[in-house]
Parts: C-alpha cells; structure tokens; sequence
C-alpha cells in the first residue's frame, strides 16, 4: 500500500521562521508529512533539488468579470493565469460582472460559474453600493467580505458608496461579523483635481488623483469605522503617507489591514509615462522617491498583505493617448509572487516575509489558515516550487491571461516558478502548461 500519492525530495521548503532542507509527503490532497529522509511509496516522486517550495499564494484582490464581461477575463484564463503565477487560492472583485456581485442572486450565478471552470480555490467578494445596505445579511454566508468604492469605479453599474451608505453597510457589516475592503480615494477631491488639469496625458492623470485623495478618504472610513465597530481592510494602498494614517489607527486597537499591489513596488510614474495605458491604474503609480517609501514600509512591517488586483480589459480599451478615458487596470495576477521574491532577494530579506505577505497573512485575515497559508502537516498541500537559480524574462507569449498585454512585459525576474501544486496535483508546470483541476472553498 503506498504511504503517500507524491512524495517531493530534497527542496528549500519555507517555513513561517526559517528556510530548511526537507521533504514533504502528501497524501488526499493534504500534507501528511514533512521530515528529513522521508521514505516510502508513492505514486509520484519528485526531486526538488535545489528549488524552495513556498505555500501557494492567496491572491485577495482579482476581477475576472464573469458572468458578462469574459472577454475582458473569465474564470478558466484567470485561473489558469493564477495557477502560472503560484496563486493556489483567489478572492474575485464584485464589481465589473453583469450583474455586479450585490445580491444573493447574482452570487449564486457567479458561484456556480466559477465552481464549473475555476481550477484552483477561490472566494468571492460581494459588494456594498447604495440602496443595498439591508440585502447584506442575506448573502454574507457566501462571501468572503463585501467591497466599497469611495470614489467612482469606472462602472455605472456599481455605484460608489456615499457617506450615508457606508455608515448604514458598516453597521450591517460588524453585526454579521464580516469587514469591509475599501478603495479609498476622496471622489470631490477627484473631481476638482482633474477639473484642475489642462492635458490628458500621464503627467494629468496623476495629478488628478494625488496622495491627499487616498489619506482624506482613509481617515474618512477609520472615523467610520469607529462609529461602527467594522472591521476594515484598505485595498492597493500606494504610498507611505497614508499607511501612516493606517498604522496610527491599527496602533489604537483598530481592526484594519493594508494591502499594496505588487506593480506598486516595482515600478513608478515614469512607467506611465513611457508605457501609456498599459501602466495605468486607480491610485496611480507613484514617483520614484513614493515607491522607495512604499517598499520601505513593506520591509518595515507595515503592510500586510500583497495583492495583485488584477484589472485587465479588451485591448481596444488601452489603446488610446488620453489617459483620463483608457480603461484603469493592471494585468498582472501572474507575477505577484514574483514581484516579492525579487524584492526579497534585492534587500536580502528572508524568504519567510513573501510567504508571510502572499500566504499566511492573508489566510489569517480571512480565517482560512485552518487549512491554508502555510507549509504544515495537515494543511492543503498547496506548493509553488521556484527556481531562484534562473532568470525569467517575461513576453506576451508567458500570459496566460485572456489578453497578452501587459505592463510586466520585457521585465526580468531573478526567478521562475517551476510548478504549481494544487491540493497535492500539478496544475501548472512551465514546461507543460496548466492543466484542468477545479474546484472551489
């Protein structure tokens, strides 16, 4: 009889507090054990030398679009494209499906779409938009957390939240014991900002979205938020500024994480400037000085989690100069981890930190590290294996996304993900590709 279904020898396995040489066991989708020299049989063996396998990450912060929007992205590319990435679990976006993920009805067609043709773990986010605030209830057993615009969303059919609708949704939302995920940015100072500007260029389009956007709006919600009781988690933060509001409110006592995008530590302002499109987003990329801040705060401890917030769209939506009408998103849900490891390797921070920004914290924010966010006995054997020995160049040909346009293109990675182990199978190898193994939390 065997001992376990694969057996992997030899790698760098990391851990919460250290990087060790070990072998892992894995038997019905679980680990089973972890150990020096472990020995018996098993219907896969594999040799790990000299690679580190991480847990495989949870990505907190995607939008695949379904149902009605899957030729932007769809379930089976995003995905797939998670899987490439080393992103084992994924919380999907309310907003930009038809219908938007705010009632129990849409939620219910989105979960079974996603079920069908998801082939790693994924939750859904639902959404809080005016005139909803009372439907809360009746479909919170079935999302991870509701999601709030404090500015406009860049889609009519999810409406920002106003003052009033936030108060009345965090009311709602601490009685049922969830939290709420903000895209806090302050919409009049939006609004008289890019009234301000005399261009449409990247130069503009920054300037109509500045830091004191993101920081009125976050102090805005803490003020809220301790009038409520709600839990809060502020998505794609993009500067040390405002995390220093955040952190003073986590100081008092405040239940309240940050999340920062991985295009946000890597790349600034200037790739806008040279990139167009490609590189815009909602906070923009900041200057140089902003995002050596931000990394900073990172390495500091300051920021819990990193997220992708993956955004792509039809290519015709990029393809334009004025940067106030081209479609705000990044498509880069591939390289999250990436993106950290890199960052980890240039200020030579342990390995232990990505895998606490990309797996266990999040698993810990979202109650899942019962089973996920870490490699340990009893635990999903969810593993990315990586080569740090070799660098990795990406072009549109490596996306596995539905559309080949990114602002990571031509950027070269100290790394490459070598295999991806959804609860104990392969679903990606870079030699071979994705392969079909859905499923859902």
């Amino acid at each position: 009889m065997k001992e376990y279904d694969t057996l992997i020898k030899n790698g760098y396995v990391v851990l919460p507090d250290r990087v060790q040489k070990l072998d892992i066991g894995i038997r019905d989708g679980c680990i089973a054990a972890i150990g020096e020299g472990l020995h018996g049989p098993a219907s896969l063996e594999y040799n790990a030398e000299n690679r580190y396998i991480f847990p495989g990450g949870i990505d907190v912060h995607v939008h695949f679009n379904e149902p009605g929007r899957e030729d932007w992205e769809g379930f089976s590319t995003g995905s797939a494209m998670m899987a490439a990435g080393g992103m084992t679990t994924y919380f999907d976006m309310p907003l930009n499906g038809i219908p938007s993920t705010v009632s129990l009805s849409a939620l219910h067609e989105k979960t079974q779409i996603a079920g069908q043709k998801s082939i790693v773990d994924f939750g859904l986010w639902g959404g809080l938009v005016p005139g909803n605030e009372e439907e809360l209830a009746g479909f919170a057993d079935g999302v991870i957390g509701f999601k709030a615009f404090m500015s406009p969303s860049g889609n009519p059919q999810f409406e920002r939240a106003d003052d009033q609708t936030l108060l009345q949704g965090m009311k709602q939302i601490a009685k049922l014991g969830s939290l709420l995920a903000l895209h806090a940015e302050s919409a009049p100072m939006i609004k008289h900002m890019q009234a301000e500007q005399t261009g449409t260029d990247a130069d503009a389009y920054a300037g109509s979205r500045p830091i004191e956007a993101e920081t009125e709006a976050v102090q805005r919600a803490i003020n809220f938020a301790k009038l409520t009781g709600c839990p809060l988690h502020f998505v794609h933060i993009s500067n040390a500024e405002t995390i220093d509001t955040i952190e003073e409110a986590k100081q008092d006592g405040m239940d309240i994480t940050v999340e920062t995008c991985a295009h946000y530590l890597l790349f600034n302002h200037s790739s806008l400037q040279t990139q167009g499109a490609a590189a815009k987003c909602a906070p923009p990329l900041r200057p140089e000085k902003e995002r050596q801040q931000l990394v900073q705060y990172l390495l500091d401890g300051k920021i819990d989690i990193v997220s992708s917030d993956h955004s792509p769209c039809p290519p015709e939506l990029k393809d334009t100069t004025n940067m106030f009408t081209a479609w705000g998103g990044i498509n880069g849900g591939q390289f999250t981890l990436m993106a950290l490891i890199e960052t980890a390797l240039r200020y030579q921070i342990p390995l232990s930190r990505v895998a606490a920004w990309v797996s266990s914290n999040p698993a810990a924010r979202f109650q899942l590290d019962k089973t996920k966010g870490e490699a340990a006995v009893g635990k999903a054997a969810d593993l990315v294996v990586v080569d740090l020995e070799t660098s990795h160049t990406i072009t549109a040909q490596d996306l596995y996304t539905k559309h080949q346009q990114s602002l990571y293109i031509d950027h070269t990675f100290p790394c490459r993900i070598i295999q991806t182990f959804y609860q104990g199978e392969v679903v990606y190898h870079h030699q071979t590709g994705v392969t079909n193994h859905p499923s859902s939390i």
